[in-house]
């Protein structure tokens, strides 16, 4: 990665579009593509390299377009074909590319593959996703012991056939047999045929789970044993990489998002003589605050933050390359979960978390509304979630005698939903997201914390945005210098160096409201040249004191 034409995406940061909440162009209260394609201006003003487009095929909705009934066309409820051939045009005139989200570990229950497999058992497509039949004997009918991560079992019957099919995820998304031949063939051809049609390549949804073995009773509830990391994932990424992009373009990307990777799996998916994808998106860190699951939150340590962190910055140092990030849409926004989001620290400790994550070693993912200091919103009952899991955990916890309003009170600040609400343009009735009814109410906070209040303040979270990724665009240590992490120990300060080449970075961030003298943590630190700061502008700053969600980077030599 130090070589002298390293790949273009180790100086690219991306930016995730959920479509659904980005911008709605006609007033249905859902966002559209067009309503992505008229805020294109919005990224290229920010920077970013890549826009990362979650999924907009054709879907019933079930998982809020996870679910996927047709890869070849677009939802109405996003546009058409057309639309999505202006955003993709539109984008590239920008120098902006478009990344697309490939769920193909499973389909939704009304894709025609599935349709024609449960229809018969002698179907030709019946052995394209994974049928079994009941299990006999006292532990239950379902042929595995593996629990959803949507909440009950991973087996649905089917009554037509009187066998069970296999669903990681929601019962009406049937996963796929990628054992079959004839699929991996199908998903090859597919995706050829949207790298044909202009897109740069493709975000792999579960992609780690495709390989599966599903054998006799697992044990284990969670099953993860027999499908994170199965007995042929290397050799299915290989082929696919074989089949799918060899011999094109080099400037396309390829990103698997993979629960409960390892750093050594990292190492042999990403290492690029091995030639499957070129970074991983892991979940290591934002599972650092759950206590069992993410129902149930404890505090993040900052210490337990910094082993992580420095165990994939050592770990693919060689070979490899990371994912960085805080938010996503199945992350609760990160001021509000790692920072402080009242008014007194809103500001600062957005600009400090990120801050902290750019000056890493990796590709850094900006998530829509991050770029604003967009936090969690306010949740008044049930009604107001609209996310699937949400709604199953509450159903399920309430059924087995839980309080509704205990169960609410872990529900609010760790649901997805807080991902997923509209992006705030500006302070009007819906943010400026639609002239209608939002599918998902508008955080109330919208009023102060917008694009339009922060495009023209060279000190808002939008302005500071900015300049992390100018730095990334333009220093080479910030791509590709050597990481060391300093202060391993101290529970509020994140401090690590970034050097190649004869010059030395230090980045220092204050991850709380403390403050701490600088020369007592960092002598070094004391009279070095500033190159980034987040709060040098404000009244109270002292260059002999790192201030509350303080935010430093330093160029020690």
């Amino acid at each position: 990665m130090t070589s002298p034409n390293p790949a273009w995406w180790t100086s690219a940061v991306v930016y995730q579009v959920y479509p659904r909440s980005f911008a709605d162009s006609d007033g249905d209260g859902i966002g559209d593509l067009p309503g992505v394609r008229s805020k294109l201006d919005h990224l290229a003003d920010l920077g970013v390299d890549v826009l990362w487009l979650s999924p907009v095929y054709r879907s019933p909705q079930d998982d809020n377009g996870y679910d996927i009934s047709d890869y070849r066309d677009i939802d109405p409820a996003f546009g058409t074909l057309a639309d999505f051939d202006g955003l993709l045009a539109d984008a590239h005139a920008r120098g902006i590319k478009i990344v697309m989200d490939l769920v193909v570990n499973h389909t939704s229950d009304e894709h025609p593959w599935f349709v024609e497999s449960r229809s018969s058992t002698v179907s030709p497509k019946r052995d394209w996703y994974w049928w079994r039949d009941t299990r006999e004997g006292p532990a239950g009918p379902e042929p595995t012991d593996w629990e959803s991560y949507f909440s009950g079992p991973t087996w649905e019957h089917d009554p037509t056939t009187d066998q069970w099919y296999l669903h990681l995820f929601s019962r009406k998304q049937p996963d796929l047999n990628w054992e079959n031949p004839e699929v991996r063939a199908a998903v090859h051809e597919m995706m050829g045929w949207w790298l044909d049609r202009g897109v740069d390549g493709f975000r792999m949804d579960v992609i780690n789970m495709i390989s599966k073995d599903v054998g006799p009773d697992d044990a284990l509830r969670d099953g993860t044993d027999g499908f994170l990391f199965g007995p042929r994932l290397h050799e299915f990424l290989a082929e696919m990489h074989r089949e799918v992009f060899a011999g094109r373009d080099a400037d396309l990307i390829t990103v698997g998002e993979m629960p409960g990777v390892t750093v050594e799996q990292a190492r042999l998916v990403t290492d690029p003589a091995r030639a499957e994808l070129d970074m991983v998106f892991q979940f290591e860190h934002v599972g650092l605050d759950h206590d069992g699951d993410k129902w149930h939150a404890r505090p993040l340590r900052l210490t337990d933050l910094k082993a992580s962190f420095g165990r994939w910055q050592a770990g693919l140092a060689d070979v490899g390359w990371n994912s960085l990030y805080w938010d996503n849409h199945d992350q609760p926004r990160a001021v509000s979960r790692f920072g402080d989001d009242s008014p007194a620290h809103r500001r600062d400790a957005a600009t400090c978390l990120a801050t902290l994550l750019h000056g890493h070693r990796g590709t850094p993912y900006v998530y829509q509304g991050e770029e604003l200091g967009m936090a969690n919103s306010t949740w008044g009952s049930i009604r107001d979630f609209r996310d699937i899991e949400t709604l199953n955990h509450f159903a399920e916890a309430t059924a087995a005698g839980a309080d509704p309003d205990d169960v609410l009170a872990t529900l609010r600040p760790a649901s997805r939903d807080n991902a997923r609400t509209p992006v705030q343009w500006d302070d009007t009735e819906h943010a400026g997201f639609t002239t209608g009814t939002p599918w998902i109410a508008v955080n109330p906070d919208h009023v102060e914390w917008n694009a339009a209040a922060q495009r023209d303040d060279p000190h808002s979270v939008l302005a500071h945005h900015r300049s992390l990724i100018a730095l990334r665009h333009a220093s080479r240590t910030v791509q590709l210098g050597d990481f060391e992490m300093l202060l391993p120990d101290h529970e509020d300060v994140y401090a690590y160096t970034r050097s190649l080449d004869g010059e030395t970075l230090l980045v220092v961030c204050n991850v709380s409201g403390t403050p701490y003298a600088l020369a007592e943590l960092l002598p070094e630190a004391v009279g070095a040249e500033l190159v980034l700061g987040n709060r040098e502008h404000l009244p109270d700053h002292d260059d002999a004191v790192l201030g509350p969600w303080d935010a430093r980077v330093l160029r020690l030599t």
